[in-house]
This record gives C-alpha cells, sequence and structure tokens, in this order.
C-alpha cells in the first residue's frame, strides 16, 4: 500500500494577486490532488489508520471529502458509502459513482446526511470517517504547511495563511501545520460566506452555535455547526485567528477574477478565501 494518496501540491506565485495587494502572494494548489482537493490529505492517512479495521468506509459529504474517501477506498480496495444531501449537483454523485462508490442521498444539508452516515457505520460495521472533524484528518492535512515550508526555505515565513472554513477541519490542520514548523505567530485569515458562516457565529456568540439553516451556494462550506477544535483554536492566545464573512455575490466575483487572471476555475467555497484577497 502507498505511504501516502496525496502529491505534494506546487506552491505558486500569484503575480496579479501579488501586485493588488502590494505583497508577495502565493498559491497552494491543491485543486492537483488526484480527488480534487485537499481533502485526500486527511482523509487519506485517517483511512491507512483506521479502515482496514472494518468492513468499509462510509463518509458523509457534500462533494470534496466523499471524492476523497471514495478515491483512497478504491485504491485500498474497501467498499465506500457515500452519503450527500439533496443541495449536492448531480455532476457530484455521477463522479462518486464513477469512483465505484454506493451514493446514498439523504436529508437537506450536510448534518442530515451525517446522521444517516453515523448510523450507516453503526449498523452496517464501516469505518467512519468525518468530513472535518477528527485528529487524524487534521494530522494530514498539516502536511501542506510543512510542504510550503519547505519551498520557502529556511528563515522564511508568510506574513499570514488565508483558509476557507466550513467545518473547520482545514483550520485545525493548518494550525497544527504551523505548530509543526514554528510558525505559531503567523496570523491566519478565516473566511466563510453569508449562510454558511457557522465558525463566525461561534466566534461572535463566544460559544460553539447550529446555524438554522444553509443558505449559502457554496455548499461545501455547507456544516451548520463548527468543530469543537476550532472554536477552541479560535479562543486560545496561542494563535491570531481573523473569522471574516463575505457575500456569495463577493464569492463569486474572486472567482471570476481569479478565472481570468489565473486561468483556473475553483469552487464558491475557494471564492470565499479569494475574496480576502
Amino acid at each position: 500500500m502507498a505511504k501516502q494518496f496525496h502529491v505534494n501540491t506546487p506552491l505558486l506565485e500569484s503575480v496579479s494577486m501579488s501586485k493588488h495587494v502590494g505583497a508577495t502572494v502565493y498559491l497552494k494548489m491543491e485543486n492537483s490532488q488526484p480527488s480534487g482537493s485537499f481533502k485526500i490529505r486527511g482523509i487519506g492517512h485517517l483511512c491507512q489508520k483506521l479502515a482496514s479495521q472494518y468492513k468499509g468506509v462510509v463518509c458523509s459529504s457534500g462533494g470534496n471529502a466523499g471524492m476523497a474517501a471514495a478515491y483512497v477506498a478504491r485504491k485500498m480496495g474497501l467498499p465506500a458509502t457515500i452519503v450527500v444531501p439533496t443541495s449536492s449537483p448531480h455532476l457530484v454523485v455521477e463522479r462518486l459513482q464513477d469512483q465505484g462508490a454506493t451514493v446514498k442521498v439523504s436529508g437537506k444539508v450536510w448534518d442530515d446526511a451525517n446522521a444517516e452516515a453515523l448510523r450507516l457505520a453503526k449498523t452496517e460495521e464501516l469505518a467512519y470517517i468525518s468530513p472535518f472533524d477528527h485528529p487524524l484528518l487534521w494530522q494530514g492535512h498539516a502536511s501542506m504547511i510543512t510542504e510550503v515550508a519547505a519551498c520557502l526555505g529556511p528563515n522564511v515565513k508568510p506574513g499570514a495563511v488565508v483558509v476557507s472554513v466550513g467545518g473547520g477541519g482545514l483550520l485545525c490542520g493548518v494550525i497544527q501545520g504551523l505548530e509543526n514548523v514554528g510558525w505559531t505567530d503567523v496570523p491566519i485569515v478565516a473566511m466563510e460566506t453569508v449562510g454558511a458562516d457557522c465558525f463566525n457565529a461561534a466566534v461572535r456568540a463566544g460559544k460553539v452555535v447550529t446555524l438554522d439553516d444553509i443558505t449559502s451556494e457554496a455548499k461545501c462550506l455547507g456544516a451548520r455547526t463548527v468543530c469543537k477544535k476550532a472554536f477552541e483554536y479560535s479562543q486560545s492566545s496561542d494563535f491570531t485567528i481573523i473569522s471574516e464573512v463575505v457575500t456569495d455575490q463577493q464569492a463569486l466575483q474572486a472567482m471570476e477574477t481569479f478565472l481570468d487572471e489565473e486561468r483556473v476555475l475553483v469552487e464558491m467555497a475557494c471564492g470565499a478565501a479569494l475574496a480576502a484577497v
């Protein structure tokens, strides 16, 4: 079995974005992963540690986490069941099936799909693969920052790291990565869209809260409750986390600008992060 399922992705300087902000902007091109997103880092790590003890894997995902789980399960020779909400595009369902996964549609939002995934994990003896809330996921995601540090070289570190936040798995992984390379003083800008802003809501409330509904079109940010660890990091004096929220229109505009300038089309979840720049 392969030591890892993810690949080391390029760290590219964006001349246009650097010109816009007056500082060098680097892009970690996680879209070049085999499953199309960073999710394969953590999910690959988690599956390698746990999945072989079960009859298969089950993951609740509106897209990227499910794609990563389906890809890794196929490579490991394990059956995968991916539970998606009705908000997931039909193309996503087809892509999951192309990876050999069984797709089950359940509920309106991710939380509904997740409840069904947890039920299946218990009744079918499947390994439950959380899209964002597991320490092994965060360990896997942390490898991104290790690669960034290697690319930038010794005695060089970023002025800030910008990430999108859905359930908080990427945020937790980035923080752990910053700890691993000794960059705990580097601020993190955590971006969300209005209507999928569970992290910002928790920061403002001073406690973990659950959104009434997901109304943003950035469906991959569509967790109603952020993971507890992400909230705990936001309350820690050891890190500087700046929580910001943009509209869907701002995220969409950032996507269009990115397409024009970089010739790369990304989804709205990424557009939320790009809108910070």
